[in-house]
């Protein structure tokens, strides 16, 4: 899609979107666009509601936004717009652009039309090309004001998140590890940021003992991925973040065999996923941000060569690890992330992110991510992040009083409480053990809302969480 912006509808034919805040159905006023009226009585611009039109050739598409509507909720109405109407768009489309709108809503709406086009169908024999994404297609606002700049970072970050959408939608026997490093590569050149990866062979020399002990079980070679974006305008006061994701191409929970749930653990790489996604838009951005991002790529696959329950592993930082439940894999992974980031780059910042627990899901559901931090200022942005752009998080505690569910009698810790209580703390403590008492680390329990249900496809899919909510984040440091 490409974009650009008119003043009029000077000898226009095809379809126009015009949003619409709601008035008073009882009123006498009369929604009134070019030659077109709407009595209130019709449409009033209630939200998740539309009215279609058609004179002298042209189709309008009202289209209710409410008395108000948040940035989440806005997004959401034109991809459904998008998604749903697509056979209105054949031809010419221009966005009537309102007097009240804001740039974030802008922003929000040409988001949510990019995002619209998004298919869920991707070995479907027969699949039409969405309207929108042929090559020739441009949208046109219609607006006296300039929103040229926000309308092109509308679409930088829809093509962000489809991208994460791709990669925790497709198949585990697509998405293997070995996958999402070309993927990594072949990103980081075509958007400008750096890719190291190593290999079972590089990172047994590197002691990543830890995130080589998940993928054990399986026959896809385990890949741990870094990825470092500097900007172009790099001065000397330059901020630093770090970003470790959860890569776990598919989750068994290996010798400790899930019992349900397990045909959706394709989506075990969704916080990798948002790594891999926000990587993308702050390199398309060029944020003045520097950052690093660690992303260890594993399968967790049951196999006479699996990690048992019991073993005693090593990890990155040169503490053992009582394996209680190979199920508790990704904290794993995680801590060897954590451990090489720190030692090796040592960011000013750190947030790592993960479908970590179903203990998450169980106190939140699935309307926010669990947040995790001893640092206020992040606490605030981070969640002030979340909010603005729909991807909400709620704080819970990393008090010492949680500290013993991780005690072991062998190891110097443990990946599992075994308490069927405050799962997602005890995860939370077992990361924090790894982090040095890094005095700016935050971590992100997004089991809940990296994937599930919504109108736009009959199964469960990928949500593209934490893309945006990451890159915001950055954005306010």
């Amino acid at each position: 899609m490409k974009i650009n912006t008119i003043q009029n509808l000077v000898d226009f034919s095809g379809t126009i979107l015009i949003p619409v805040f709601e008035i008073d159905s009882k009123s006498s006023e009369i929604i009134f666009y070019n030659t077109v009226s709407v009595a209130s009585n019709v449409f009033f611009g209630k939200k998740d509601t539309h009215y279609l039109a058609d004179a002298n050739g042209v189709l309008y598409l009202f289209i209710g936004l409410g008395k108000g509507i948040d940035y989440k909720t806005l997004k959401t109405t034109f991809r459904r717009v998008a998604s749903k109407q697509k056979e209105y768009f054949e031809g010419n489309l221009r966005l009537v652009i309102p007097d009240q709108f804001t740039d974030n809503q802008v922003e929000a709406a040409v988001s949510g039309l990019q995002l619209g086009t998004y298919d869920l169908g991707h070995f479907k024999s027969k699949k039409s090309l969405h309207p929108f994404l042929a090559d020739d297609f441009t949208l046109h606002l219609v607006t006296e004001k300039d929103y040229l700049a926000t309308a092109q970072k509308a679409l930088k970050i829809a093509n962000a998140q489809l991208e994460t959408f791709d990669l925790v939608d497709l198949p585990p026997n697509v998405v293997t590890p070995k996958y999402l490093s070309n993927w990594a590569e072949e990103t980081g050149k075509k958007y400008g940021f750096e890719v190291e990866v190593l290999g079972y062979e590089a990172s047994k020399i590197a002691g990543l003992g830890a995130f080589l002990a998940v993928g054990k079980g399986s026959e896809n070679e385990p890949q741990f991925i870094i990825m470092k974006y500097i900007p172009k305008a790099a001065v000397n006061a330059i901020k630093h973040v770090g970003l470790v994701g959860k890569g776990i191409t598919f989750d068994t929970g290996g010798l400790n065999i899930k019992t349900a749930g397990m045909l959706h653990m394709k989506c075990d790489m969704a916080g990798g996923g948002a790594v891999f996604g926000a990587m993308q838009l702050i390199a398309d951005l060029q944020l003045p941000i520097q950052v690093t991002a660690i992303v260890p790529c594993a399968e967790n696959a049951v196999d006479a060569k699996s990690f048992l329950p019991s073993d005693v592993i090593h990890s990155y930082s040169g503490h053992s690890i009582e394996i209680i439940d190979t199920d508790a894999e990704g904290r794993l992974v995680l801590a060897d992330g954590l451990s090489y980031l720190i030692q090796n780059f040592n960011p000013e910042y750190i947030v790592d992110i993960a479908t970590l627990t179903g203990s998450s899901i169980g106190t939140f559901g699935y309307e926010c991510g669990a947040l995790f931090t001893n640092n206020q200022e992040i606490s605030k942005k981070i969640q002030a992040a979340g909010d603005a752009v729909g991807e909400r998080l709620w704080p819970l505690p990393l008090w010492d009083a949680y500290k013993s569910d991780i005690d072991s009698d062998i190891a110097d810790v443990k990946n599992y409480s075994g308490k069927p209580v405050a799962g997602a703390i005890s995860a939370a403590k077992f990361l924090e053990y790894f982090t040095k008492e890094h005095p700016a680390w935050a971590h992100l329990d997004v089991a809940g809302v990296a994937f599930g249900d919504d109108e736009f496809a009959k199964s469960k899919h990928a949500t593209g969480y934490g893309v945006h909510l990451l890159t915001k984040f950055i954005e306010t440091l």
